[in-house]
């Protein structure tokens, strides 16, 4: 071709260029998507709905929800949920930032997503008690999948230990803020804790269902959560 000569070094940098718009453009379709519920109207009766859950909202600086359990009898145990409403999710990113209630309190807190009602969904938690090696710990158990309601922990733990649970890295303050990221796709989850490259959790999905409601989940004692944020791809 006349005038033309090629040249490697401009076509890497060419290439380099390129990546980086790709990226950009990437980033900014995603920022696009987010959706950042409000957690200070999670009372207001139209943008969550509570199943199982009492929630008390205290600002420090951010927004912050505190959930507690209603324990009504016809739940299977003492989960809770708070349901963002007029969402639904089946793929993309959920991130949430949580707070248990130290290294001695139990405390199990995530998020729900694919959620059909309160007995149909799955799950990513956090149990902060363990996150540290101590006496009355199990590190080994500090984040947990489970697609109720065939594939609870206690199934989980008794049919494929080590599987579905695992440590997290590098390990939070189990009396503190901490941030995670989960990753749905249509064959598996993955999951990120603070800036970790790493995911401390990566799992086979378990649960048929293409899409349903997403929000937080609790089970048992009271947790705290802020900063959700979805980026659904589908």
């Amino acid at each position: 071709m006349s005038g033309f000569s090629w040249n490697p070094i401009r076509a890497a940098l060419l290439g380099c260029l390129l990546a980086a718009l790709s990226s950009d453009v990437s980033a900014c379709m995603a920022s696009e998507r987010a959706i950042t519920p409000d957690l200070s109207r999670i009372n207001d009766g139209t943008s969550w709905r509570l199943i199982n859950a009492d929630s008390d909202r205290s600002t420090d600086g951010k927004s912050v929800v505190r959930l507690k359990v209603k324990r009504k009898p016809n739940m299977p145990n003492d989960a809770g949920l708070a349901l963002v409403e007029g969402v639904e999710f089946a793929e993309g990113t959920l991130e949430i930032d949580l707070k248990g209630r130290g290294p001695v309190e139990r405390c199990f807190l995530g998020v729900a997503f694919n959620v059909a009602d309160g007995k149909n969904f799955e799950a990513v938690y956090f149990r902060p008690f363990n996150f540290r090696e101590g006496n009355y710990s199990t590190p080994t158990h500090a984040v947990q999948y489970i697609a109720w309601p065939d594939h609870t922990w206690e199934k989980l733990r008794k049919g494929k230990p080590g599987r579905y649970e695992s440590t997290v890295k590098p390990v939070p303050d189990p009396s503190d803020w901490f941030h995670a990221r989960i990753e749905v796709t249509k064959q598996k989850v993955s999951v990120w804790v603070d800036d970790a490259k790493d995911p401390s959790l990566v799992v086979a999905r378990l649960s048929g269902r293409a899409k349903g409601k997403v929000g937080l989940w609790f089970d048992g004692r009271e947790g705290a959560f802020r900063n959700l944020k979805i980026v659904p791809t589908s």
